[in-house]
């Protein structure tokens, strides 16, 4: 009995360093890609658009390459996303390969990243034995990637203002770290699997599941599909094109908002428990809505002249992309609302892959767009879109049954 008690122990320390570590790696790598394309490569807003086709097109593949991985547990297929994000980032950091050659690697780094987004989710539920704590749970692993996120920043900021780090120089230190610390997430990932008697095994065959109960989900991972990919994309690109902001300057942001992410997304965990998902899906779509808008006029003055780079209209700029990093992390509402209307609980895994798949569908066609839409007319055409199709989102609230997320569609206990 001890012994089992002393192995769930492991098993959740392993777990919860996982969660850090790869924040810290993607902190390290992801979070700053921007950075690296315009001081690397100097990309316009169309270019910029262009390089999505290459990190989303992975999002679409998921489904299938998870599927044709059926024979391996979840986390034999993490660890194989480890490696293929190691693989890409490491050689980026050693080398600065002509703009296309680079873009073959970037698509290396990204079939990683996507290929453990469902995995991740998958995985962390499957260690939360009581269902009434899910919301709670899920809110700890947010909070404490959030945590880590925040250590990257400031690792990010120190690093570029002291000179360590440069994306001009031949070796790109910052990747090298990353690809280092994904590296030892690979080893806890060996550890976590030789600790857990039953292998973690989810559906992974190729299932596109249209269930009615289902429709409203797939509405939600196709309009954030939308919002993210224009704020994610064209939100820092405003302050790295317009405003020539650079990597220390966005790791500032990102420490912002990420310290007050640590407070902010275990609460969202915990009003997901008390309000219920219905209330929070409001709220979500109301902040996309708010942070569009307003950007969109603060792009529009910046882009035309008519506000200056400096004083109140920088600081709001700013605020609006806090803000945003604080909204984009709700995303974990999407999840649980899926679990809470689960016909069966091995639809979570497939679903997930495929509603990931039509989320970067729709990014790789708004990140074109928005690079032709910047070029053409201007940046603030983009966000007013994204706050337009943003009402998409009060129509799901709206039409979603608020029941405890603990129970599947049809009231029977998973």
């Amino acid at each position: 009995m001890f012994k089992k008690l002393e192995n769930v122990s492991r098993v959740q320390l392993i777990y919860y360093l996982i969660i850090a570590l790869t924040a810290l790696g993607l902190g390290l790598s992801n979070d700053v890609i921007s950075n690296y394309f315009k001081d690397a490569y100097n990309i316009t807003a169309y270019q910029r658009g262009l390089i999505e086709f290459p990190r989303e097109l992975p999002g679409v593949l998921v489904i299938f390459i998870i599927a044709s991985l059926s024979l391996f547990s979840d986390i034999r297929i993490a660890m194989v996303a480890q490696l293929l994000s190691i693989i890409g980032i490491i050689t980026l950091g050693f080398f600065t390969p002509p703009f296309t050659i680079m873009l073959v690697f970037i698509f290396i780094n990204s079939l990683g990243m996507h290929m453990f987004m469902p995995i991740k989710d998958s995985i962390g539920m499957s260690l939360i034995k009581d269902d009434d704590s899910i919301g709670k749970k899920m809110g700890q692993y947010k909070g404490l990637a959030t945590i880590f996120t925040v250590l990257a920043s400031i690792l990010v900021f120190i690093g570029f203002r002291v000179g360590f780090f440069s994306f001009t120089s031949n070796i790109k230190w910052i990747f090298v770290i990353s690809a280092c610390i994904l590296g030892i997430v690979f080893i806890l990932f060996f550890a976590l699997e030789k600790l857990i008697e039953k292998p973690i095994k989810s559906n992974k065959k190729i299932n596109f599941v249209f269930r009615k109960e289902y429709k409203y989900y797939y509405i939600l991972v196709v309009m954030w599909g939308v919002q993210k990919q224009i704020m994610i994309v064209y939100g820092p690109w405003v302050l790295i094109d317009l405003l020539n902001k650079r990597a220390d300057t966005l790791a500032i942001l990102s420490i912002i908002g990420s310290f007050v992410g640590v407070f902010f997304i275990p609460a969202v965990g915990r009003w997901i428990d008390k309000f219920g998902i219905k209330k929070l899906l409001y709220a979500d779509a109301l902040s996309f809505i708010l942070v569009y808008l307003v950007y969109g006029l603060l792009s529009a003055g910046f882009s035309t002249g008519k506000l200056s780079t400096i004083g109140i209209p920088l600081f709001l700029a700013y605020m609006v992309l806090i803000f945003d990093k604080m909204s984009t992390q709700m995303g974990m509402i999407r999840t649980i609302y899926l679990r809470s209307i689960a016909v069966k609980s091995s639809d979570i895994t497939p679903t997930l892959s495929l509603g990931l798949s039509l989320d970067h569908i729709v990014s790789i066609i708004c990140a074109y767009l928005g690079g032709i839409i910047w070029s053409l007319w201007g940046p603030q055409y983009i966000f007013f879109l994204a706050a337009s199709l943003s009402l998409v989102n009060l129509y799901v609230a709206s039409k979603v049954k608020d029941d405890k997320f603990s129970k599947i569609g049809n009231g029977v206990q998973i």
